[in-house]
């Protein structure tokens, strides 16, 4: 069983930044494509940002410039580094990782349990 464990989130006053991070753990051979999501009350969730184990990386318009996502291949760990933030950007986060398990012949999707991040105007 693989578990994504995230920590980092909080209250910050708008213009303020945040660091979020996820750790994988369990019987990991590799993680492969890993990002953070996010989901606001109403709202459908939506991908913020992803990284390729190779890190390449994709935004989401509404956070280019102002998030960067980055990761730890030796820690099966992925940052969500976010600036400037906006009240807009309060929604629950969640992690996501594309992981494969050992014994196993490809990667399965997992979740994390989700992070509040709240901005205040």
């Amino acid at each position: 069983q693989v578990q994504l464990v995230e920590s980092g989130g909080g209250l910050v006053q708008s213009g303020g930044s945040l660091r979020l991070s996820c750790a994988a753990s369990g019987s990991i051979f590799s993680a492969y494509d890993m990002a953070w999501y996010r989901q606001a009350p109403g709202k459908q969730r939506e991908l913020v940002a992803s990284i390729t184990r190779d890190r390449n990386t994709n935004y989401a318009d509404s956070v280019k410039g102002r998030f960067t996502i980055s990761r730890d291949n030796a820690k099966n760990t992925v940052y969500l580094q976010m600036n400037s933030l906006k009240p807009e950007d309060t929604s629950v986060y969640y992690c996501y990782a594309d992981v494969q398990s050992w014994g196993s012949i490809s990667g399965r999707p997992s979740w994390g349990q989700g992070t509040q991040v709240t901005v205040s105007s």
